[in-house]
């Protein structure tokens, strides 16, 4: 009963404690922490143009940039999900010569240049690139092109989906396996019968960031597939167009980008938050 009480009143004395335990001196820079990051998205708030935002957003640009940027990210995550879940458990599950240095290179997009990521591309599958005569003799061109803005958004965001899946199949007891085995069952039907279960939550908190930073990718973009509106130019890229040629434009398309980063951000928080803290 003791024990009981104890667990109870812990949740209600919890506040005071902190609240006493905090050092006075660790507020002020944490408001300086909260005044910079949230100050630039006020001022956006600020100067939006709330009276003819309708109209900007409703031309044919923003509605192009729009659609191709929810496209390509949507088919960026597919194939990072694709691909990153396989990958997430080679470097998680087996042990062999050079996986650190596998992991290194896999994870190496995340504090990579974007634009280094987009000259690194070109001379992948450029003209004078590794691939570049075979995929000539293909007839087949994929820079400048919005199968190039997949690509771009790929490189750069597979790794989020990587590093989340990969922490939760280590952080994962691998006695259910074990156990899957034991009763006759194979490696791929244990994988898609026990694993893959048990990761989903961070399968999905992984795509979900993927998603979000496909959206947000302009570096690598903009080197490897340029800006072609309808083909290969993305909100991102609207907006740095529109700061030199109407201002207002840039700011409603912020805004935009703004509200889509919020609903991912609540989606993830809401619904996948467990299997990120879990990984």
């Amino acid at each position: 009963m003791i024990a009981g009480q104890r667990r109870g009143s812990a949740p209600k004395n919890r506040p005071g404690i902190g609240r006493g335990r905090l050092p006075v001196v660790l507020l002020v820079p944490a408001l300086v922490g909260l005044v910079f990051l949230g100050l630039p998205l006020l001022a956006v708030l600020i100067r939006a143009p709330w009276s003819s935002l309708g109209h900007l957003l409703s031309e044919q640009t923003v509605g192009q940039a729009l659609r191709l940027s929810l496209e390509t990210a949507a088919i960026a995550t597919a194939v990072s999900t694709l691909v990153g879940v396989p990958t997430a458990w080679v470097l998680a599950r087996l042990r062999f010569p050079g996986r650190r240095l596998l992991r290194t290179v896999v994870t190496l997009p995340l504090v990579l240049p974007p634009v280094v990521g987009g000259v690194a591309l070109l001379y992948v599958f450029g003209r004078k690139g590794i691939l570049g005569p075979l995929l000539a003799d293909l007839g087949i061109s994929i820079p400048f092109t919005t199968a190039g803005v997949v690509i771009a958004e790929t490189f750069v965001a597979m790794p989020f989906l990587v590093v989340t899946v990969e922490g939760a199949l280590i952080g994962q007891d691998e006695r259910f396996e074990e156990a899957a085995a034991t009763l006759g069952a194979g490696a791929w039907t244990t994988f898609r019968r026990v694993t893959l279960p048990l990761v989903a939550p961070s399968v999905g908190a992984g795509a979900v960031l993927c998603f979000a930073r496909a959206l947000g990718e302009f570096g690598a973009t903009i080197t490897f597939a340029g800006n072609l509106p309808g083909t290969t130019q993305t909100l991102p890229l609207a907006v740095y167009i529109g700061l030199e040629t109407n201002p207002n434009a840039a700011i409603a398309l912020s805004l935009l980008l703004l509200a889509v980063s919020l609903t991912i951000l609540f989606a993830l928080r809401g619904r996948w938050a467990g299997g990120m803290v879990r990984a």
